[in-house]
């Protein structure tokens, strides 16, 4: 329950760092928050 709690607060992290980067216009950042949004999604799925 932990871990699948823990990718929830990762998906959302990377949204919101992918946010970052669409406004700054830093590709990087986007690309980082893309990550770790899939990061995250894995996390949740996988327990």
């Amino acid at each position: 329950m932990a871990k699948k709690v823990k990718g929830k607060i990762d998906q959302v992290k990377g949204r919101v760092q992918e946010a970052v980067g669409t406004v700054t216009g830093s590709r990087t950042t986007k690309l980082k928050g893309k990550a770790r949004g899939l990061k995250g999604r894995l996390k949740a799925k996988l327990g």
